[in-house]
């Protein structure tokens, strides 16, 4: 019995299924194997030559590898790693949704291992978000941080219920606001037992003219009244209010124990 033609065989050569078996075309092999490892596969065991462009929050940065990985477990080996693929932006940076305003700072510190001396509070931050262990402790121990944290929060740590007064001074200030350019709010501020009980009268005058006070202390230790009204203001003018403060004085407040918080509306 004959074969059909496309069976029969030449001699000395194989077929075309069997020389695939035993030697693989270069043609066959996948696309992604034949070309130069990309950025992305080479992060894993990340050379620190390799150049990286960053997009943070719209400002454009180029680093090396080494430089951003200056600081074992800090965010930037999250932000690079391959699972992080999809934070690119359109022209393959990689990109950071955050402000990109003191970005510059940090990477110079990681750089040139500068501590920044401008815009501390907003570097301190930034260099929490992306978990630089190192430059927190630094900024924490600079006068803008440790005067803010040691200082000041502990103080107020330490007067009765005084984030639940303060938000109560601005439900009275936009209360009062209605059809006002300025609206006006009595704050006492008392820093003793003796002087609380003797606010005692002149708070139930105040009540009875159906003025608005706010009440705050006593504490027990620290600044003096007039510390105190700084730290109240700060944090007033932090929320975006414009307020001004002064005594307020009534003929039974022997100890002045008594301020008015003015605030600008328009």
């Amino acid at each position: 019995m004959s074969l059909p033609a496309n069976q029969i065989k030449e001699p000395g050569k194989q077929s075309q299924s069997a020389k695939s078996l035993k030697e693989p075309s270069q043609e066959a092999l996948p696309v992604n194997l034949l070309k130069e490892p990309s950025q992305e596969s080479r992060i894993l065991c990340p050379d620190p030559a390799i150049v990286v462009e960053l997009n943070v929050g719209g400002q454009f940065y180029t680093t090396t590898m080494g430089t951003l990985m200056k600081h074992p477990g800090s965010k930037f080996s999250e932000i690079l790693s391959r699972s992080a693929r999809h934070y690119k932006d359109a022209q393959g940076r990689f990109f950071i949704d955050r402000p990109g305003t003191y970005f510059g700072l940090l990477l110079d510190y990681l750089r040139t291992g500068q501590v920044p001396t401008e815009y501390v509070p907003e570097v301190y931050q930034e260099a929490k978000f992306y978990q630089i262990h190192l430059l927190v402790k630094i900024l924490e121990d600079m006068p803008q941080i440790f005067g803010e944290q040691v200082a000041r929060t502990q103080f107020l740590m330490g007067v009765p219920n005084y984030r639940e007064n303060l938000e109560v001074l601005l439900h009275l200030a936009r209360a009062e606001a209605v059809a006002m350019r300025s609206s006006k709010v009595v704050v006492c501020v008392v820093r003793t037992e003796e002087e609380d009980a003797k606010c005692v009268e002149p708070l139930h005058i105040l009540e009875a003219k159906k003025t608005p006070v706010v009440k705050f202390g006593p504490w027990k230790a620290g600044p003096m009244t007039e510390d105190f009204v700084c730290c109240l203001e700060k944090d007033i003018r932090a929320k975006g209010y414009k307020v001004t403060s002064q005594r307020y004085h009534l003929s039974r407040d022997p100890y002045t124990c008594f301020w008015i918080f003015v605030f600008t509306w328009w």
